[in-house]
């Protein structure tokens, strides 16, 4: 079941007809308040959400706040949809942890792409609870973080690239690769994006972000210490 959270009806009508279409069932919700009633309040929770930003009642970051900080509700992938196409906006959203971001007018097709990608994405096989190493554990069913034994708070973009870095010991990714990975195909942002998040989750990791190595030329690579 995919949700879809738009206030606009002739727009929320095609996303939930095109979907259905596309052999999904869809839902669609008018407004932010009903929609966070429904997905607290019943048991059936949907495989994904696409969320429109600028929306009555609760807005659509401040609900992506809100999901992301429940444990029950965290995993649930979620689409942006929104007019905004500014760099920060976009930001704004993925570090509070997107999975992708539309920027409006978009194509039926488009979207149909998006929400079958991001589900083959979301629905890899399930992940080792605990990932460990160069003095950092990370538990990925409580979503937590210590660096030398210390629990430090990353970002949601922070903690997918040291997810990363973690379950790929020593492989060098460039930074379009990290981009793509981590903030997804669709995010059109400068590199140095990537550069700024590795800088802050170094300095969070303390002594262990030493571990988060530059590769000249290509990008970065995490490696155990000698």
């Amino acid at each position: 079941m995919i949700w879809c959270v738009e206030d606009d009806a002739s727009i929320r009508d095609i996303e939930v007809y095109a979907l259905n279409s596309a052999g999904f069932e869809a839902r669609g919700f008018e407004d932010g308040s009903s929609f966070y009633a429904a997905i607290t309040g019943e048991k059936e929770k949907p495989q994904l959400i696409v969320l429109d930003v600028m929306l009555p009642g609760i807005d659509g970051i401040e609900l992506l706040r809100r999901i992301r900080a429940n444990a029950a509700l965290k995993q649930i992938p979620i689409v942006m949809a929104t007019a905004k196409g500014s760099e920060y906006d976009k930001i704004q959203g993925l570090d509070l942890g997107a999975d992708y971001y539309l920027t409006k007018p978009f194509g039926i097709m488009e979207l149909i792409s998006c929400v079958k990608a991001v589900l083959r994405r979301c629905g890899a096989a399930k992940e080792a609870d605990t990932l460990c190493a160069c003095g950092i554990s990370m538990n990925t069913a409580e979503h937590t973080v210590s660096a030398d034994g210390e629990r430090i708070t990353l970002t949601y973009k922070e903690y997918e690239l040291l997810k990363l870095f973690l379950s790929h010991m020593g492989t060098a990714f460039t930074r379009e690769q990290l981009m793509e990975q981590v903030w997804g195909t669709d995010y059109m942002g400068e590199t140095r994006t990537i550069d700024m998040h590795i800088r802050t989750l170094r300095q969070k990791l303390g002594k262990c972000g030493e571990s988060i190595k530059t590769v000249r030329n290509v990008g970065y690579r995490m490696e155990e210490w000698q």
